[in-house]
């Protein structure tokens, strides 16, 4: 059934770019002017086309950065940046200064350079690990606030199905287009009937 519902919004995609597709015409060309000077030649933004009446399919963009997640990473991008300056303030050290320490102050120094990259290399898998919970955590609590909009929204322009564009999935169908009940008894009939057992 996963297969099936994938279909669907695949199809529901494609659908969206035909439609979008055959919606835009080509402006005739210009007939050529004045050579324009450099400032004009940059492009313009194209402004945003009108929502297309009756449509009943449409789409909307994720936004996966947040004010959350920038001060985690800016907070772990600190410590593994202070670290780092420790580490190579050690190896500077070593590099410079070997051949006029002791023996146990050589030891020391050398056993300071295994532990702050032992310490870097935690610290980095630890920061992706904080990052991933707390994108999960805010994705939770964002999909939790977004889909009574999302349902709102699409039951105001009267659709049937809005698409995350970014990641190709449905975020809200009207429950009505679920003909999975109906598949699955299709299916079922069309099973031949099981052979009745062979009498010995």
């Amino acid at each position: 059934m996963r297969a099936l519902r994938q279909l669907m919004v695949m199809s529901a995609v494609s659908l969206l770019a035909v439609g979008a597709a055959g919606a835009q015409t080509t402006p005739p060309a210009a007939p050529p002017a004045q050579t324009p000077p450099p400032a004009a030649l940059a492009p313009k933004p194209e402004a945003p086309r009108p929502y297309p009446e009756g449509a009943k399919i449409a789409y909307i963009e994720g936004k996966a950065a947040t004010a959350k997640l920038q001060e985690l990473e800016k907070k772990k991008v600190a410590e593994l940046t202070e670290k780092n300056k420790a580490l190579e303030a050690a190896k500077t050290k070593q590099q410079t200064s070997a051949t006029i320490m002791n023996d146990s102050a050589r030891l020391a120094l050398e056993k300071e350079v295994d532990k702050l990259t032992r310490e870097i290399q935690f610290l980095q898998q630890e920061a992706q690990s904080d990052r991933q919970a707390l994108q999960a955590e805010l994705q939770v609590e964002f999909q939790r606030k977004l889909n009574p909009v999302l349902e709102q929204v699409g039951k105001e322009k009267g659709l049937h199905m809005l698409v995350d564009i970014n990641n190709a999935g449905a975020v809200w169908v009207d429950t009505g287009l679920d003909l999975t009940g109906e598949v699955i008894k299709r299916l079922d009939a069309a099973r031949p009937a099981a052979a009745p057992p062979v009498k010995k």
